[in-house]
């Protein structure tokens, strides 16, 4: 139980209907868990408004409801505190519940639209490589130093958001990563956290079904950075169009780093292949056990980051050459017929046109990609055109397929991809809905030295359709189709 006299010192009140003298025992933001004693937040989401459902609550016995609008019955009962953002008053009334969990870590947040699991897990490993316990908050993978906790969002509710932070601090960790997503700067689900740093990767097309235009989503990445303090760090990448717009802003330490031109961080590609990479930061040579020229940026971010939050430099560099690829992030399977498949995560024009160019940097015209591509449904449509012009500019075979149909048949999906092609486009793709069948004639198509791209799911193990997860792993059918190879 906490006073809410005390809670309510952390957000801003504009109006109070009550005595703010009583005991909260929970706060909630869904108005089905408002039971005896809990304060309600009425927050303004996407589908649905939380004011609605305040008359519902009467004589449930609440301690309070934060709202924006008061309502036009009042529960005598119940203490209502109007604010001007409910969102905003969720995510410090979440913080101050748990005794501001991200003021006891050094939480850094990543944001960009392709990198971001990358980089976050990345510097994650590196705080523990370095001897420190860490938290990660992730679209694969929640961390409590060691402890996985599996995760549903890229970036969770300020609830459930503080509430690992907390299970973080008392686990002993001194470091915190995590994704923040262009959704959840725009909804306010960060308000309230201590930022010791935030690091911006790129931005290219995504998101357009929530954001509506590209504009609306870079103002949504920018919010982040123009909220660090002052005693924060602001690190970008100088060679994306807009890495300057992210700093125009923040009262942070600006900070900048390249793989092309003088900055505070620079990164270099000396020699590719597929397992494993040569590169220079700040001149030191460093061999890396990754591949292409968006994970090399990863990489400069990682170490970038590693050097602003004082760690030691000779120690950050022999740990870059420890660190190890991400699950479903350009991982490669050797198959016994001499080809390889690449399983990544790429969802958007920009990474598929990243991941398909690392592939080409390495093995030059010395054998064939076959891309096997599709595009999300209920998500927008605006890129699926693109992504299979992209695919098929740099492969020598397409097969576009299902990921993650949701609600829409993946026939009219694949017909929405079909129409980025021209007619050399089409003559070298085939289009077939079924993704285990599509991956199998990948490999039916494959010839010894050739590379296979299975791009869209990367870490996923499921194929949602029609509100069912469905159990589906690229990673587990490549593994059967080379057992049946040998």
């Amino acid at each position: 139980m906490k006073q809410l006299s005390q809670l309510i010192k952390s957000i801003n009140v504009v109006n109070v209907v009550g005595n703010v003298n009583r005991e909260v025992a929970a706060i909630v933001s869904d108005s089905r868990q408002a039971t005896q004693s809990t304060m309600f937040v009425a927050v303004r989401g996407v589908n649905v408004d939380g004011h609605q459902y305040i008359p519902t609550l009467n004589g449930k016995g609440l301690a309070a409801i934060v709202c924006e609008q008061l309502p036009n019955v009042i529960d005598e009962n119940i203490t209502y505190l109007q604010v001007e953002n409910s969102a905003i008053a969720l995510g410090q009334l979440a913080s101050q519940w748990w005794d501001n969990p991200s003021q006891k870590l050094k939480l850094v947040g990543i944001t960009g639209t392709n990198g971001k699991t990358t980089t976050a897990t990345l510097i994650y490993e590196m705080a523990r490589l370095m001897g420190y316990k860490a938290g990660l908050l992730s679209t694969v993978c929640n961390y409590i130093d060691d402890v996985a906790v599996p995760a549903t969002h890229t970036t969770p509710d300020p609830l459930n958001l503080n509430a690992l932070l907390a299970r973080m601090v008392d686990a002993g960790c001194e470091y915190a990563v995590m994704e923040v997503s262009s959704h959840a700067a725009h909804q306010h689900r960060i308000a309230g956290l201590h930022f010791v740093g935030g690091v911006f990767s790129n931005l290219t097309r995504d998101h357009l079904d929530y954001h509506k235009t590209v504009d609306a989503y870079l103002e949504a990445k920018k919010m982040f950075f123009d909220a660090l303090p002052q005693e924060a760090f602001a690190l970008t990448n100088i060679d994306d169009k807009v890495g300057e717009v992210m700093l125009q802003n923040t009262k942070a330490l600006k900070k900048r780093y390249s793989l092309r031109a003088q900055a505070d961080f620079l990164g270099r590609v000396i020699e590719s292949r597929l397992d494993g990479t040569l590169m220079t930061f700040n001149t030191r040579e460093v061999e890396v056990l990754f591949t292409g020229k968006f994970n090399a940026y990863n990489l400069t971010a990682v170490y970038a980051t590693s050097i602003l939050l004082g760690w030691e430099n000779e120690q950050v560099l022999i740990n870059m050459s420890r660190l190890e690829p991400v699950a479903g992030r350009f991982q490669a399977f050797h198959s016994p017929k001499g080809y390889t498949a690449i399983v990544d995560y790429a969802h958007t024009p920009d990474a598929v046109v990243n991941v398909l160019n690392a592939i080409r940097d390495v093995i030059g015209n010395s054998g064939n990609i076959i891309t096997v591509v599709g595009a999300g449904g209920n998500r927008d449509k605006g890129k699926r055109p693109i992504m299979a012009k992209e695919a098929a500019l740099r492969s020598e075979r397409v097969i576009l397929t299902s990921d993650n149909p949701r609600d829409e048949e993946p026939g009219d999906i694949l017909r929405d991809m079909e129409a980025g092609l021209d007619n050399s486009g089409r003559v070298k793709t085939l289009s077939i809905a079924d993704r285990r069948e599509a991956i199998r004639t990948a490999a039916m198509l494959a010839q010894k030295g050739d590379v296979i791209l299975i791009a869209g799911k990367g870490h996923e193990d499921y194929q949602e359709i029609k509100g069912v997860k469905h159990h589906f792993d690229d990673r587990e059918v490549v593994a059967e189709i080379f057992k049946s190879e040998k």
